[in-house]
């Protein structure tokens, strides 16, 4: 059992502060080729995911602190939708269907959400980037 509190989220977003990727995981799946893949992720304002999609797999981010906007793209690498997902808003999650290119930006610090995709982790090919 793993209890998700706030001294966890103030854990792995201290060490996302100080990770030069400036996002941290806590996974709660035992391995990487766990067939659900359930993850805390802590991020910090300034770090960088290219826009990128997941063949096999939809992508679900709840909110638990923080803020931030999910960009959604089409194949020609037009921005069709922006979300911003804001706790103060009641807009706490989202689901990206399989296929979906998207990425994110970072409005505060401290963000954590919970990530939930299926497994097992395939890391993005250069295909999966747009």
């Amino acid at each position: 059992m793993k209890i998700i509190d706030a001294y966890l989220l103030d854990l792995i977003s201290e060490q996302a502060k100080t990770s030069p990727r400036l996002r941290m995981n806590y996974n709660f799946h035992e391995t990487l080729d766990a067939k659900t893949q359930r993850l805390l992720n802590a991020m910090e304002p300034g770090t960088k995911l290219p826009v990128h999609r997941h063949q096999h797999t939809a992508e679900t981010y709840i909110l638990l602190r923080g803020c931030l906007k999910v960009f959604i793209y089409n194949a020609d690498k037009e921005l069709i939708n922006a979300e911003e997902l804001n706790l103060q808003k009641s807009i706490i999650g989202i689901d990206i269907p399989a296929g979906q290119w998207h990425t994110i930006e970072v409005l505060e610090p401290g963000t954590v959400i919970f990530e939930i995709k299926d497994g097992p982790y395939q890391k993005l090919e250069e295909k999966d980037i747009l």
